[in-house]
């Protein structure tokens, strides 16, 4: 397989291996009208397997989302062909309007306007919680 170097734009690495594809749907990454390659199980020896995503267009990514959907993977920023920029990421504490409440009694479920906000509860196990019905996110 051969996928072109990108002259300035994105990369996201060290993906868990299957988790690319949520990451490429949750960043929207399918409605840019840019190249994106999703590239799944790599070989990897420091992780057995991984998923990267290029994206060769300079854009701004929401690192929220990277963090929820994996908070051990790396972007780098590519420009004139060249690594400008690697960021490391972590859970994000909040997530406003990422995912979405599924407790039906949520009050997000009524009162559509209201932005979908979750705190992180619990950081060893990944856990993120409504902040207005205390429903676990899925």
């Amino acid at each position: 397989m051969n996928i072109d170097s990108i002259q300035n734009g994105v990369v996201i690495d060290h993906i868990k291996a299957g988790y690319g594809m949520n990451l490429y749907e949750l960043l929207k990454l399918g409605e840019l009208d840019v190249s994106v390659a999703l590239i799944k199980n790599v070989q990897s020896k420091k992780m057995g397997k991984k998923d990267i995503i290029k994206i060769d267009a300079d854009i701004e990514l929401n690192l929220d989302i990277i963090g929820y959907v994996d908070p051990g993977a790396t972007v780098n920023i590519i420009k004139d062909s060249v690594l400008t920029e690697k960021l490391s990421i972590d859970m994000p504490e909040t997530l406003v309007n990422v995912i979405k409440c599924k407790n039906p009694r949520c009050i997000t479920s009524c009162e559509q306007e209201l932005d979908q906000i979750f705190k992180l509860s619990d950081k060893k196990n990944g856990e993120y919680r409504c902040i207005y019905c205390e429903a676990k996110a899925k």
